[in-house]
């Protein structure tokens, strides 16, 4: 007997049709992918079971828990079923978790509010038992701590002991792993995959990307336009994928680009011995504040039109380095020289070194004024130019660097809420590419995107390497990207460069035992061939 089962299910939200049609069946300690780009109906399949619909919500057809049908339940019945039958992880950790409330007090409400009649030490007990189950023990993590304490993968282990608590049936998890590094990726994965399995509890797993469920789930549902265009067995589907929005996909997520060569090594941005430091709070009364070293004794050499890659971990220094490389925050020792001139002069950012270079962002809407249009979006960082260009000489500048991204002239009276998330950031490398800059840092620059908009960025990349010669510092925690868009890699662990070398070579034979696990823990699409 199925433990959900979702029946010809339809939504729509006022006139609009949301989801046509869907069924699907998870079993008790089953694993279930849903998988599909943003927009395919993944996270409303997940809200329709949850009943988390917004107003103006209509649906029809049948969703089953056992024998229950959800849909016909009222808002006190669901929730009661909420947290005791089926629970859910977010995607966002931090928006999911009170900041002013406690760990263990969140964890333990989830278990009170349906036993109000528990005593709180009892309910704070078995708040550190479930913490404890997720890897959380509170020898190490007391139920003491608040959210900002923690990273970013202990805070998604927090969301998932609430989700658990009270051991329901059904576990949904939408995007759970999106915004974490590989090896914490890799963590939570292996605990979702356990938990599913010591409790025989079915999960219900939502990703846009195949290889991140392809090792784990026992059946995958490939969805697009609210509907389902495939689903079977993970093996089966991945050996017999039918349907040509499948196997875009699967060629999608593991997409590889051609890098044109590199030129003859010229040094464009040289970096020696910097440290970084930041001051903690004293712990006594009259004792003396201690330091934290953020970058320790870095060095490195970007070479004129190369492209070179940074990984690592969250908290390893890589955001701390690239601000110092953009002048925004000075360093205590060594020195960053870009064309052999200092980005920082005395205590001050050399400005004429900041207009060689610009930035790319991870989000490129929270990068944009949504009040402007594209033209004054892109023409930005004109402020930076002594003499900026008006006029006609204004308008050339903006549709070439709108058409050099693949967008239109026509695009830049547009405000940015009017693209998707792939020509966001095509306008967001237009901004950096307009005042033709020597060096460009893309900061989890694709992280963000559906694997098939990731495709096109990359591939837009690389003809901009062909036509501009750009010269890029590429910090990302997808290996699988970072391997198809540099020549070379710097790997960075607790503020250090660990080990550095051409990119194919670190990736196929890693020194370094920390640079061995980073790829050991990037999910990889299966090789077909071997699992035939």
């Amino acid at each position: 007997m199925s433990l959900l089962s979702i029946e010809n299910l339809g939504l729509s939200i006022h006139q609009f049709d949301i989801l046509h049609d869907v069924s699907i069946t998870v079993a008790p300690g089953e694993i279930v992918a849903i998988t599909g780009e943003s927009g395919s109906g993944k996270s409303m399949t997940a809200l329709a079971t949850m009943q988390l619909l917004p107003k103006g919500a209509r649906t029809k057809g049948r969703i089953l828990l056992g024998d229950r049908e959800i849909t016909a339940l009222s808002e006190p019945e669901l929730c009661k079923m909420r947290g005791n039958d089926m629970g859910m992880v977010f995607q966002e950790p931090m928006t999911a978790l009170n900041p002013v409330q406690t760990i263990g007090r969140q964890v333990a409400e989830t278990i009170r509010i349906h036993d109000p009649a528990m005593p709180r030490a009892e309910a704070a007990e078995r708040a550190a038992e479930t913490l404890a189950r997720v890897g959380l023990p509170q020898e190490r993590f007391p139920l003491s701590r608040f959210p900002h304490e923690l990273s970013g993968g202990q805070r998604q282990r927090v969301v998932i002991a609430m989700a658990i608590a009270l051991r329901p049936r059904l576990l949904i998890a939408d995007e759970p792993t999106t915004a974490l590094d590989v090896t914490t990726q890799a963590q939570i994965l292996d605990l979702l995959k356990r938990l599913a399995k010591e409790d025989q509890m079915g999960l219900l797993m939502i990703t846009h990307d195949l290889a991140v469920v392809a090792d784990m789930a026992d059946r995958i549902v490939v969805m697009r336009h609210g509907e389902i265009v495939e689903q079977g067995e993970t093996k089966a589907l991945l050996l017999g994928m039918q349907h040509p929005y499948t196997k875009m996909l699967f060629e999608a997520s593991g997409h590889q680009v051609a890098l044109p060569a590199a030129p003859p090594p010229a040094p464009l941005m040289e970096v020696k011995n910097i440290t970084r430091d930041y001051r903690l709070p004293r712990t006594k009364l009259l004792g003396a504040p201690g330091h934290f070293r953020a970058v320790d004794d870095v060095s490195f050499t970007i070479q004129r039109g190369e492209r070179l890659g940074l990984v690592g971990e969250s908290g390893c220094g890589k955001s701390t380095l690239t601000r110092a490389l953009l002048g925004l925050e000075q360093v205590q020792s060594g020195t960053i020289t870009l064309d052999g001139v200092p980005v920082f002069t005395g205590n001050k950012p050399n400005l004429a070194v900041r207009r060689k270079m610009q930035v790319v962002f991870q989000d490129p809407f929270g990068s944009f004024n949504p009040r402007h249009r594209v033209d004054r979006l892109i023409t930005e960082p004109f402020h930076l130019l002594p003499d900026p260009p008006s006029g006609a000489e204004r308008q050339k500048a903006i549709d070439n660097s709108l058409t050099a991204v693949g967008l239109r002239p026509q695009d830049a009276t547009k405000y940015i809420h009017e693209f998707s998330g792939g020509q966001r950031q095509r306008i967001a490398i237009a901004r950096a590419l307009i005042i033709r800059p020597e060096l460009i840092l893309f900061d989890e620059a694709v992280s963000a995107l559906d694997v098939s908009v990731r495709a096109q960025i990359l591939d837009l990349l690389a003809e901009l390497c062909g036509a501009y010669d750009l010269t890029y510092l590429f910090i990302s925690h997808d290996l699988s990207v970072v391997r198809t868009v540099t020549d070379r890699v710097l790997v960075m662990q607790a503020g250090k460069i660990v080990e550095q070398g051409e990119t194919e070579k670190i990736f196929t034979n890693p020194q370094h035992g920390y640079t061995q696990t980073l790829i050991a823990a990037a999910p990889v699409l299966p090789d077909l061939g071997a699992i035939a």
